[in-house]
């Protein structure tokens, strides 16, 4: 490489260890041109050579596994690890993730010398948005509806991926999106304005960013498609000055979403700014340092006309180039993860953990009869649209696995003489044939539900009680709902398993069904998880993350984002399973807690006949608090307790347990006086203990 001039002093400055990653971002940004820095502000960013600068793509995805790139482990969707509620399992998931990153990125690297899309060490996850309405199809992505368990659950997601942030070299990068008040209609996310008010925004769909940033030091937020309050996100200086990087602190990148700046200006859209100078010089301004997508190429014209001022420039692109520093991007140096071996990438041990956690995310709604585990005796059938669906269990934003266990896949390897009958599609296809073929089968396990084929981002389905990749209805399908019922007058002992990455309105099938069990997308492993619950090898313990409705009639407008009559928080009907709710093999028994210290202290017996794990629910409530929620889930645990025996839980009572919202402060802050503590095993079956903060 030639060495002259201006150009060699930057880069002597740049090859010594001393300076900090931010003081080096300056000196090459002092040495770039304007169209440089306008390449660099854009996920696709031009090398720079003369400056030792590589090419980078910012664009990559690890929602549940190293994704769109080939071979990695697929995990169970998002929601599925939620229903969980194991935030330690979930670190080591995105642990595993993350090694499995570095592995994709060293062989990307090893192979063309630079990280294209889909390569590199950025990782747009996780979605943190509330998941508010189960119409919206993005909601599998998230880690459900409470605000508290999102936060908890989002931040082992950002541990695990980034590592230790005191470490020379960062890991990966996590995200927090879609930041913020974004969660459906997909139709209209490139013109909706989400208006709330302040009540609910900071105790509803802030408080997971707000733990992401300051609590796990996120290096990444995605701003959302919508506006909000009349601007877009991106423009936004309430959300991005005011509260990202003023109460919080934030000091991390913003970026935007895929062409999102393009919303502001393209006809049909926001409206917001009459051409894409324009937005441009309103989206850097206020702090979106990176556009994925082409915007920021009319950076040269903004600057040039006088519509933005070139410090807005050199401040994000001195974050941007500071964050490729401390991933080691744009240096050849040994890093901790060089000795990875590339057999981790669905390796024994990866799998072995998809399987745990697909194990402990499925969730057990219904056993009349205590059908489930299914007795050794009797002829087995497996009927249904989602019984040998590869794609399905993979979910949406997933890697294309060498090996998936399907649910007939893992049945076949149990039952010798298993019958196996599709009997309808997802939405239509019914066979007339199906009981002929289920003579002499005792019991039929149905794989119905729906799939990311019909749920989704921004999807065009044209098929009825499905829109834009959200639903207008959810009823299970009419087609399956109908073969049900057939099965059950014919006297089948009938076991649904619902795939879907949303709740299900199953209110007929409680009565035409012995048992249910919700598997979500389950991942790779998902068919040897279910298999093991059916059998009794595992027992279930998974807990709803999502309250699940009788049906849309209880559900407020979709598209009204005041949380009135929403989530198990503010909703006031009788739900069909409620937020938290698990069934198990077992029975659990909680006797009365009490306060010890500043700990609340909840004695839990078993007291069935099998070893099992429960997860234990704290939850909070103002008696004078009337417009507030009815209740708030303020801790966890997940607790193994064998038969017969008593465990004691513990949760701290502190300040973060006693949040409430401040009219004084406009923001939730720790409130003096009367509370009451809800205990138990779902937010529908609690004991209270009053309790005076």
């Amino acid at each position: 490489m030639k060495r002259t001039g201006w150009i060699w002093p930057v880069l002597l400055m740049l090859s010594c260890s001393g300076p900090s990653p931010e003081r080096r971002a300056e000196a090459l940004v002092s040495a770039l041109t304007l169209e440089q820095k306008a390449n660099l502000m854009m996920h696709h960013s031009a090398p720079v050579e003369a400056l030792g600068i590589p090419a980078y793509n910012w664009w990559n995805e690890a929602l549940h596994g190293v994704a769109r790139n080939g071979k990695a482990t697929v995990f169970p969707m998002p929601v599925g690890m939620a229903a969980s509620f194991d935030e330690p399992l979930v670190y080591e998931v995105f642990t595993a993730v993350s090694d499995e990153a570095r592995v994709k990125n060293r062989q990307a690297l090893a192979a063309t010398g630079v990280a294209g899309q889909y390569q590199g060490l950025t990782f747009w996850t996780p979605n943190i948005n509330i998941f508010r309405d189960p119409r919206w199809g993005r909601g599998m992505e998230t880690y459900g509806e409470d605000p508290y368990l999102t936060g908890q659950l989002g931040m082992a997601v950002v541990r695990g991926l980034q590592g230790d942030l005191d470490a020379p070299i960062l890991k990966a990068h996590a995200c927090a999106k879609h930041f913020a008040v974004h969660s459906g209609p997909e139709q209209d996310r490139h013109r909706f304005d989400a208006q709330v008010s302040e009540r609910d925004l900071r105790e509803t769909y802030l408080p997971a960013f707000k733990d992401l940033v300051t609590k796990a030091g996120v290096q990444e937020v995605m701003i959302a498609y919508n506006r909000f309050r009349g601007e877009p996100c991106g423009a936004s200086d309430y959300l991005v000055n005011q509260v990202l990087r003023g109460e919080w602190g934030y000091k991390g990148i913003v970026l935007s979403d895929c062409w999102a700046i393009a919303d502001f200006y393209v006809p049909g859209r926001h409206g917001y700014s009459p051409d894409a100078a324009h937005a441009v010089a309103a989206a850097v301004h206020t702090g979106t340092d990176l556009n994925c997508g082409e915007s920021y190429a009319h950076i040269v014209e903004a600057v040039e006309t006088g519509l933005l001022d070139p410090a807005d420039v050199d401040r994000s692109l001195v974050r941007l180039l500071a964050a490729r520093i401390r991933l080691g991007e744009l240096d050849a140096q040994p890093t901790p993860w060089d000795a990875l071996d590339d057999g981790i990438l669905e390796g024994p041990a990866h799998l072995a953990l998809s399987r745990k956690m697909a194990g402990e995310s499925i969730v057990l709604l219904q056993n009349r009869g205590g059908i489930l585990p299914l007795a050794p005796a009797g002829r087995i059938a497996l009927v249904g649209p989602n019984a040998d669906d590869r794609e399905m269990m993979w979910g949406n934003y997933n890697a294309i696995p060498d090996g998936t266990v399907t649910l007939q896949d893992a049945l076949q390897a149990r039952v010798g003489d298993l019958v196996t009958v599709r009997g309808c599609g997802l939405t239509d296809g019914a066979e007339e044939d199906v009981l002929q073929q289920l003579e002499g089968v005792d019991v039929v396990i149905f794989a119905g539900g729906i799939s990311p084929r019909l749920e989704g981002e921004e999807m065009s389905v044209a098929i009825p009680g499905f829109a834009g990749g959200d639903r207008t209805s959810i009823e299970l399908p009419q087609v399956q709902r109908d073969l049900l019922k057939r099965l059950h007058d014919a006297g089948k002992k009938l076991i649904l398993v619902n795939f879907s990455g949303s709740a299900v309105g199953l209110e007929p099938e409680t009565e035409s069904c012995d048992a249910i069990l919700q598997a979500w997308y389950p991942g790779q492993e998902g068919g040897t998880a279910l298999a093991d619950i059916l059998f009794g090898d595992v027992v279930p313990s998974g807990k709803l993350p999502v309250t699940f409705y009788r049906n849309v009639g209880q559900l407020p407008d979709f598209s009204d984002y005041a949380m009135k009559g929403r989530t198990y928080r503010y909703f006031e009907g009788d739900p069909l399973y409620p937020f938290g709710f698990g069934l198990s093999y077992t029975t659990f028994s909680y006797g009365q807690a009490r306060v010890k210290g500043r700990n609340l202290v909840i004695p839990v017996t078993n007291t069935g006949t099998c070893d099992a794990e429960e997860v234990v629910q704290l939850y909070v409530r103002r008696p004078d608090d009337v417009d507030g929620p009815l209740k708030s889930l303020r801790g966890f645990r997940r607790v193994s307790v064998p038969a017969g025996a008593t465990v004691e839980v513990r949760f701290p009572l502190d300040g973060e347990v006693f949040l409430g919202w401040s009219e004084k402060e406009q923001d939730m802050v720790p409130l003096r006086g009367d509370w009451e503590l809800l205990y138990g095993g779902s937010s529908d079956a609690l004991q209270s203990l009053p309790y005076r903060y």
